[in-house]
């Protein structure tokens, strides 16, 4: 069984468009979808939670439809924003007594473990709570939870590298059971490095590749050379590049090292450039 299973998603408004997004995520792993803002990331996460309505196409978690048993559906689900999402007048006993209403597998005592683990103050309000502490208190709203598969939209934003690094040894430890995953939306590229077993990489709600993450770092390579280098030959199997006044830096496909001058310099990207090249194509 997958922790959840998107097939042929499709959502159309305006001018955007997301198309037949395909994807498989194994229980016990994690899944960063990248793509640059407007790419659809927040689209599809909503579409997932059904804050909005597909037009076509079938989205399974742990085997459930939404349609089949919308409280189990939701139930196993956790959602963590980059914005908190509770009221800025509540405070974190506030956030317990509400959700302990809503959610028959709250855990008083766990989120109460989590609170006093962070230094989340329980009576004072949200409002006056720095990004990190909302972000924690969100995490303890959903762990406390028996949630199965946790959706981050851009959770790490703007955080202190601190901070950050607490959130990924926090994914780590929630998947370590092996029946666990998690959807990690981004644009920190090295959090992803960390921590992703899978990349679903999406531009203009398209996708660009759907693969293991060490499967992608090893498909691609960086060349590197001079200006008098990048010869048209070059220019053509370059998936994306950059000229300086020295020399140019692309971005090529494993297969096509086999066109590649003698001259020039090949190296292992990063998550980071092949994302950027991906996007930007070719510059100066």
């Amino acid at each position: 069984m997958y922790a959840l299973e998107i097939k042929n998603l499709n959502k159309s408004f305006g001018t955007f468009n997301l198309e037949n997004i395909n994807l498989k995520l194994p229980e016990g792993y994690i899944l960063g979808y990248i793509g640059q803002n407007g790419a659809g990331k927040t689209t599809t996460i909503k579409l997932i939670m059904e804050q909005l309505k597909r037009d076509s196409g079938e989205i399974i978690v742990f085997g459930k439809n939404y349609t089949d048993d919308e409280i189990a559906f939701k139930d196993i689900i956790g959602y963590i924003a980059d914005e908190c999402y509770f009221p800025g007048c509540f405070t974190a006993k506030d956030v317990m007594d509400s959700l302990k209403s809503f959610y028959k597998s709250f855990d008083e005592f766990k989120f109460k473990s989590y609170i006093d683990r962070w230094g989340i103050p329980q009576n004072k309000n949200i409002k006056n709570f720095s990004k990190g502490m909302k972000i924690k208190l969100m995490f303890a709203s959903v762990l406390c939870r028996e949630t199965k598969l946790l959706l981050l939209d851009e959770p790490t934003s703007g955080l202190d590298p601190v901070i950050r690094s607490e959130i990924l040894e926090l994914l780590q430890e929630y998947i370590s059971d092996g029946k666990r995953s998690v959807l990690f939306s981004t644009h920190i590229m090295s959090d992803l490095e960390k921590i992703a077993d899978y990349l679903y990489f999406i531009d203009k709600g398209k996708t660009i590749f759907n693969d293991t993450k060490d499967n992608i770092l090893e498909d691609y390579l960086l060349v590197k050379g001079g200006r008098e280098d990048l010869t048209e030959q070059i220019k053509e199997k370059l998936i994306g590049y950059k000229k300086s006044n020295v020399g140019f830096e692309g971005l090529i496909h494993l297969r096509d090292s086999k066109y590649m001058g003698k001259g020039l310099l090949l190296e292992k990207p990063s998550v980071e450039d092949i994302v950027v090249f991906h996007i930007n194509g070719a510059r100066g």
